[in-house]
């Protein structure tokens, strides 16, 4: 999982990309945690995982219409198939995730 900023994330788009975009802050107890089931699921599935703080790009909020953080976006051939909000549990994740890669 690596750290994003918008041309990152522009050019994963538009690459027709399948993989993950976790929006988080660092100050977000809830981020943390969702961060290292992440890092579970990252070491389960070939999948690719880009981080974006929205302290930095908040324009990137706007863009993708994220409510809250944490937030996960499932991407399959660059389109957005699924936002998450409630990252529930590791198996519900890898559940998610089993279906862009």
């Amino acid at each position: 999982m690596t750290d994003w900023n918008l041309d990152e994330v522009s050019s994963f788009l538009k690459n027709h990309s399948s993989g993950l975009i976790y929006f988080y802050t660092p100050l977000c107890g809830t981020c943390q945690v969702a961060s290292r089931m992440l890092q579970v699921i990252e070491n389960m599935v070939d999948v690719k995982i880009g981080k974006v703080n929205l302290n930095f790009y908040p324009e990137m909020a706007k863009q993708f219409e994220v409510e809250s953080v944490p937030c996960l976006l499932l991407i399959k051939d660059g389109n957005v198939i699924d936002q998450i909000y409630a990252f529930q549990s590791v198996p519900f994740l890898y559940e998610k995730v089993k279906t862009i890669v």
